[in-house]
């Protein structure tokens, strides 16, 4: 007995859960409206106003107007006794002889099309909007959103909103000044869907409410729509810098640094991050200073670009010999190679370098401590198209290298050496010798001689000489270079204390195409710079720093005499009166005069023009 009991209230739940589901199902009826809601509140007109199409006096004709008739008497009836929801769910739960009989005889033209696909016409009928039935429009096409800015007016809401109550003119000035927010279709569909409504409002005797069409030059009829949408869309294109073209965008792009490029132009769209990796921005790739550089960086631009034609390293100290390696042979059309300050290479990478790119013009690489002489002969060898070498403070370097690289590279136009103290005046006679293209040439610091430097006489593209901190140089070597070197323009002979007045004299007077002289500690007095004011017509720069004889006497003849000085060096020059500098800075606005006081000043004044306040930086 219990056992039928627990398995009646068993099935009591059931039935309660299956009356449950359908009352649920019968509620859903009422939750949108119906075709009988469409034809009580719709505001299309009787059946009277546009007769239907028929065969002229066919019995079809004749029955269809018959039906049409009483379904319109039936409609009359049922829109003045249901005008709340509880008579029209008591019709519904009636019997369904006059509802079948109501939608089967009803013509569609009754019914009229939803308020989402009419014109925008007054419609007198309120709340009309709410009985728009969701789930049966849910299926239609509605017109995509487009991405332009709202071209109507700030109260053009305002004025849509009293078409609903208000007279025509309400409603005409409401859609006039209310634009639509997406592109128009195309002319076809503009013109099927301009047509329709000219003739639903033709026959409905309402006078439709649209878009003024407006008149080109050429006759065309354009809308003030599709002109606002049109020029809304010019103006976007316009403005878009990913409209420009491609070769314009890799113009500004090439401004930019590896690391703005990468780190920056790169993320911001697919694009851009496409013309970022285009071949001539990898062509010369500059990672100096860059700490996050390593060998894997190096191969995998080795893997993916064999076009480059420069590298610069120069200071990163996470780059091994491995991946200058890697880079080296992948890229046989490498041109220039710069790598200074990078002691962690050895000879393994500028081997690979010359054996792998025979095209190479230029090497840099200066400040490795492991590079040797067998690096220099490789260079000999394979690189015979080598114009410009510097190897600055290598210091395991020596005349063996330097002499192998002047007889393999006989169109060298520039090499520099620096504190390479086994560099010797050898090395000096084979550049003279198998360079005759040579037009820059430094030995600074080496352990070179007069009797090397004589050499360079025979040079006559020389343009530019740096002879600093030459242990044996006498006046007599330098003024035959002077005389001998027609073409040189610069001359550096700072640190050098055997150089003297007489030497200046001969320098002034034989340097015809001189423009720079370098003379800071030297031995020279004022009768030094009063002969170049004197001699000269061709020397713009002139630095006597550090020479305790310069006297307010030789800065003030040489500022008084010379026609082609513009700048004046006299940097701790402590004879050199201050207010003796201020009265020629006033005096000769066209010279530049380096001291102490006249460079703070100047710095100042820039740093002034650049937006810098003493307030700001007290408050940082």
């Amino acid at each position: 007995m219990g056992h039928l009991l627990s398995k009646n209230g068993y099935r009591l739940k059931k039935r309660t859960r299956k009356l449950r589901k359908k009352k649920r199902k019968r509620n859903c009826l009422f939750q949108g409206p119906c075709m009988l809601c469409f034809i009580v509140h719709g505001s299309s007109g009787s059946p009277d106003d546009e007769p239907l199409e028929s065969s002229g006096g066919s019995s079809a004709a004749v029955a269809a107007s018959a039906v049409s008739a009483s379904a319109s008497k039936l409609a009359e009836r049922y829109a003045s006794s249901l005008g709340s929801p509880e008579a029209c769910a008591h019709f519904l739960l009636a019997p369904h002889a006059e509802l079948a009989l109501l939608s089967a005889s009803v013509p569609a033209k009754l019914l009229g099309p939803p308020s989402l696909f009419r014109p925008a016409v007054a419609v007198p009928t309120p709340g009309l909007a709410e009985m728009v039935c969701k789930r049966k429009c849910a299926e239609l096409q509605r017109c995509t959103p487009c991405k332009q800015p709202r071209c109507a007016f700030p109260d053009s809401a305002e004025g849509a909103g009293a078409t609903g109550g208000g007279g025509a003119a309400a409603a005409d000035t409401a859609a006039h000044r209310l634009l639509p927010l997406c592109s128009l279709p195309s002319s076809s569909s503009s013109s099927s869907s301009s047509s329709a409504t000219s003739s639903s409002a033709s026959s409905s005797g309402e006078e439709a409410v649209g878009v003024v069409p407006l008149q080109r030059d050429n006759g065309e009829s354009t809308s003030p729509a599709s002109e606002c949408s049109r020029a809304t869309t010019d103006t976007t294109d316009a403005s878009c810098i990913n409209h420009l073209p491609s070769s314009i965008l890799l113009k500004v792009f090439s401004h930019l640094t590896v690391r703005e490029r990468c780190l920056g132009a790169s993320l911001v769209c697919k694009y851009w991050r496409d013309l970022c990796l285009d071949f001539q921005f990898w062509k010369h790739i500059d990672l100096s200073g860059l700490q996050q550089v390593n060998d894997e960086l190096l191969v995998k631009i080795a893997s993916r670009r064999q076009n480059v034609t420069e590298v610069n390293i120069s200071d990163c100290r996470n780059v091994q010999d491995h991946g200058v390696c890697s880079l080296a042979s992948q890229s046989p059309g490498l041109l220039k190679y710069t790598a200074y300050r990078c002691k962690q290479l050895s000879d393994l990478s500028l081997c690979t370098i010359a054996t792998h790119c025979p095209l190479l013009v230029k090497v840099h690489v200066g400040n490795q401590d492991k590079l040797t002489d067998h690096a220099l002969k490789l260079l000999g060898q394979h690189c015979s198209e080598l114009k410009d070498v510097h190897l600055g403070q290598c210091y395991n370097i020596s005349d063996e290298g330097m002499v192998a690289l002047a007889k393999g590279c006989p169109k060298l136009q520039r090499i520099y050496m620096q504190e390479n103290k086994l560099v010797t005046d050898k090395s000096v006679k084979a550049f003279a010798e198998h360079c005759p293209e040579l037009q820059f040439v430094g030995f600074m610091g080496c352990s070179v001689t007069s009797q090397g430097v004589i050499h360079l006489t025979g040079l006559r593209n020389l343009t530019s000489l740096d002879l600093r901190h030459i242990s044996e140089l006498n006046n007599e070597t330098v003024m035959e270079v002077v005389r001998k070197c027609r073409n040189l323009s610069s001359l550096n002979l700072c640190l050098n204390w055997s150089i003297n007045d007489r030497c200046v004299e001969i320098i002034a007077k034989e340097g015809r195409r001189l423009k720079e002289l370098y003379l800071v500690s030297c031995k020279i007095t004022d009768y030094a710079l009063i002969a170049i004011g004197q001699y000269s017509s061709s020397i713009e720069t002139v630095d006597a720093g550090w020479c305790k004889d310069i006297t307010d006497q030789g800065a003030t003849q040489i500022a008084k005499s010379s026609k082609s000085l513009r700048y004046l060096g006299l940097m701790r020059c402590d004879k050199v009166n201050e207010e003796t500098v201020e009265r020629l800075v006033l005096q000769y606005p066209h010279i530049v005069f380096s001291t102490v006081m006249q460079d703070c000043k100047r710095t100042l004044e820039r740093a002034y023009q650049m937006g810098w306040s003493p307030n700001n930086s007290a408050a940082s």
